[in-house]
Parts: structure tokens; C-alpha cells; sequence
């Protein structure tokens, strides 16, 4: 490579930098990590092999929205349908009825089901005996490798009319028998509860590996305040573990119209349709049980346009307030 040259007032100027040589480097740097990370590369195939075949791919199928789709025509020659399945949606109420039931459905368990695992977190945090924390996280964490259609099964013994120790409690007192998951009037608290028992403890797994990212010495200088147990934990390890919270929350309420379809799935019926019928179950009636895979395909896609505004809305909200993006 060529001295540095020099200009009237001795200013130093570059060399020129051949993009022939430079494009050689780049390419020769390329080649030996490529040689290097290889395997981590033909790992790498599996999950994007999978990714393009049933996320990627599938999505052609999304045309049949606007058309008026007919198996024997195919996908692209089925006619097109002026947007008819989206003017119907809006007219149909039972589609009006499952966008309400998911909505309220996905607030309450905003509310009472995402600040859960962060209580927890923070209380098996304060526990002193180590052999009982680890007890205590083990066991509500259980749940969650539970399948849906088990968690239903319990549930539905539990509470049975006939047989469920809840029913069997309130006849020893001199009550009736309820029918609860048949009630509107109960289908949705249950709806919650098992929802807070199955992911509870699994979801503090994510906050207590957070809680221990602390600095001690932030501990030690509250002690040194004359900060309480409590003080500490609301001055010091909920806004060190904010950053990790804001990403749950963001993808949370991304997640807004999916109000959980395995698990209303297992526990509703047509007695609780008018509280508990949301828009997967829906979607599901209409498209498979039904056969009406255009509409089913278009009520689809207007959930995941809405998941997709509310998560980029979100995620800047949180920018501007705080100064912190994850997306």
C-alpha cells in the first residue's frame, strides 16, 4: 500500500482504496467464516426449511379471501369476489359477538394473567430457604407441560354437577349444585384461573432469570437507605427487570385477538357461546366445520392485520415513552 500523501498545508489525504481488492477481501473474509461456522449453518436449514414450508408457503392460500373460492377451479382461477367475505363479516353477528368475547376475554387475562408470573417471581425472590423456593417453583411450573385437553379434563371433574369436589362442598353446606362451565355467569372467571395455574410458573422462569441479572450492589446501597423488603423490590428489581417486562407486554398485547383457541376450545360448549365463542373457535366453525374456507380465510387475515397494527403500535408507544424498542 502506497505512503500517505500530502497536500499544500500538509493535510494528509488517503489512498484511493481499489474496489476490485477490497471486494477480493470481503469475499476472501466471507469464505473463511463460512468455512468456520458451517455446521451452525446447516443446522440453521432445519427451522428455515420448516419456516418456509408452513409459514411462507402457505401463504398464496390467503388469495381465496378475496375470492369466492371453489375446490374444483383452484386457488387462482376461483373469481374474485369484490371483497364481499369482509362486507359480510361486519354484518354477521356472530362474527361481532366472537370479536367482543375476544377482546374482553384477551383484557382480563392482560390484566390478571401477565402481572402473575411477574408476582410470583418477585415473592420466590424474597424466599430465604433455598430447598423451598426451588420446591415451590417446581411444582407451579408443572402445569404448563399439561396439554390443554388434560387441564380441560380436570377441570370439567372439578367442577361437574354431579361429581366435582367445588359442587360436592357446596352441597355440605346446604347449597344447590351449579353447572359452571355451563354459566355464563362462571364460564369466563374459570376461563382465567386455569389459564393463571397453567402458565404461572413458566412464565417466572423468564423474570427470575431477569431478577438474578441484578446488581447486588444496588441491594446493598438500599440497605444502606434503610430500604425495606418491599422498598427494594419496588425501587430496585422491578426497574431493573422493566426492560424485560416491556418485551413480554409488547408481545403480549400483539397477541391481543388470540384469546386462546386450545383452551376454549376444550372447556366451552353451545350453552356459554354468547360469552365464551371467540374468533378462533369461530374461525374454526366456519372453516371446517362448515366448509367455508374463503370467509373462515378472510376473518383469519383481518386478525393477524390487527395483531400485526397493535404489536408495531405498541412497540412504539413504548419508544417514545421510555426510549426502549425491541422490535
Amino acid at each position: 500500500m502506497s505512503e500517505l500523501k500530502t497536500v499544500t498545508g500538509d493535510v494528509p489525504v488517503l489512498p484511493s482504496v481499489n474496489p476490485k481488492e477490497k471486494l477480493e477481501g470481503n469475499f476472501a473474509d466471507g469464505k473463511k467464516k463460512l468455512k468456520k461456522n458451517w455446521p451452525f449453518l446447516v443446522m440453521l436449514l432445519v427451522p428455515l426449511t420448516f419456516l418456509f414450508i408452513f409459514s411462507f408457503g402457505p401463504m398464496y392460500g390467503v388469495l381465496i379471501a378475496f375470492k369466492n373460492y371453489s375446490p374444483g377451479l383452484g386457488i387462482w382461477d376461483s373469481p374474485w369476489n369484490n371483497f364481499e367475505h369482509f362486507k359480510r363479516m361486519f354484518t354477521d353477528f356472530t362474527f361481532i359477538r366472537a370479536l367482543k368475547n375476544t377482546l374482553w376475554i384477551s383484557v382480563l387475562k392482560l390484566v390478571f394473567v401477565f402481572p402473575a408470573p411477574i408476582i410470583l417471581a418477585l415473592l420466590l425472590n424474597e424466599m430465604k430457604s433455598i430447598r423451598f423456593k426451588k420446591v415451590a417453583q417446581i411444582i407451579s411450573y408443572l402445569p404448563y407441560f399439561m396439554s390443554w385437553v388434560i387441564v380441560a379434563s380436570m377441570a370439567i371433574e372439578i367442577f361437574s354437577p354431579q361429581r366435582g369436589i367445588v359442587n360436592t362442598l357446596i352441597g355440605m353446606f346446604g347449597g344447590e349444585p351449579l353447572h359452571f362451565l355451563a354459566s355464563e355467569k362462571w364460564f369466563v372467571p374459570i376461563l382465567i384461573g386455569t389459564d393463571v395455574w397453567k402458565e404461572i410458573g413458566y412464565g417466572a422462569i423468564i423474570y427470575l432469570a431477569a431478577i438474578t441479572a441484578v446488581d447486588p450492589s444496588l441491594y446493598e446501597a438500599a440497605d444502606l437507605d434503610g430500604a425495606s423488603r418491599i422498598g427494594k423490590m419496588r425501587h430496585v428489581t422491578i426497574p431493573t427487570i422493566m426492560p424485560i417486562i416491556l418485551v413480554m407486554l409488547i408481545l403480549r398485547l400483539g397477541q391481543v385477538l388470540n384469546a386462546g383457541f386450545d383452551q376454549v376450545l376444550n372447556l366451552y360448549n353451545p350453552a356459554v357461546y354468547s360469552v365464551a365463542d371467540i374468533i378462533d373457535t369461530y374461525v374454526y366453525r366456519v372453516g371446517l366445520v362448515n366448509f367455508s374456507f374463503d370467509y373462515s380465510t378472510a376473518v383469519g387475515l383481518f386478525k393477524n392485520v390487527i395483531g400485526l397494527i397493535l404489536i408495531t403500535s405498541s412497540n412504539w408507544i413504548v419508544r417514545k415513552s421510555t426510549g426502549r424498542t425491541v422490535l
